[in-house]
């Protein structure tokens, strides 16, 4: 089967990194993640990685007390840029060409993002992982996973999650949930049960038709099978 993309953005919450911790980095998770990803690169689709720091800050739950909101955010921001330095040393450590681009100014650690830098890691061949956010407060790793989405021209979003789709309400709390295959972007927004995205960053996909699949990637070859266009998930569109 032939790929159905052919640059693809990964959005990866920093909780999922943590694995079987309830702080930091499961390196057998990282490592996990670096295969499944090494097999849709040897297809030749390109990929760009997003990955949160809620495994470390989570800025708008530490705000408060005398941290500011901005210093908070800045704080999640440096905390993706952990997870992103981490995942960069074990994707390479599993023969997958990576770069790391921070918009966070973090020369020592990390190559300045700009979207001709990354898009030549692309076209050779790299994955890219882009850490800090988009450097500003108020936005999650959400909205700017779809703003580089829309800024590297990828055909789509992939949003990791531990369910596998969306679901009508809150499969964890309700047990008569019910998962649906596709959803449109208003509805999304509209429903106040759906919170498997934040609503700006379902907005700016709406605003600018950018696809998005909601789905598990720790079943095997559920990556692979989103980036041959199988049914995987949820899409919203």
């Amino acid at each position: 089967m032939t790929k159905a993309y052919n640059r693809i953005l990964i959005k990866i919450s920093g909780e999922q990194l943590a694995g079987q911790y309830e702080f930091g980095v499961d390196p057998k998770i990282a490592s996990y993640l670096a295969q499944e990803i090494k097999k849709v690169v040897k297809r030749g689709v390109q990929v760009v990685v997003i990955v949160g720091g809620g495994n470390m800050v989570r800025g708008s739950e530490i705000a408060g007390n005398g941290i500011k909101r901005v210093t908070a955010d800045q704080m999640g921001m440096l905390s993706g840029l952990i997870n992103s330095m981490i995942l960069t040393d074990i994707f390479e450590n599993n023969n997958i060409q990576t770069r790391c681009l921070s918009n966070v100014f973090a020369e020592q650690v990390a190559e300045s993002y700009s979207y001709r830098r990354a898009y030549k890691h692309l076209d050779n061949g790299r994955v890219v992982i882009i850490a800090g956010g988009i450097a500003r407060p108020y936005f999650t790793h959400d909205t700017a996973a779809v703003s580089f989405a829309l800024e590297l021209e990828t055909d789509i979003v992939l949003k990791a999650t531990k369910v596998d789709g969306v679901y009508d309400r809150d499969p964890n709390k309700y047990q008569d949930a019910v998962r649906l295959d596709k959803i449109s972007f208003s509805d999304a927004v509209a429903n106040e049960e759906i919170k498997v995205m934040d609503k700006a960053a379902l907005g700016l996909a709406m605003d600018h038709n950018v696809p998005i699949v909601v789905f598990n990637p720790f079943k095997v070859d559920n990556i692979l099978k989103v980036s041959l266009g199988e049914n995987i998930g949820t899409i919203i569109n």
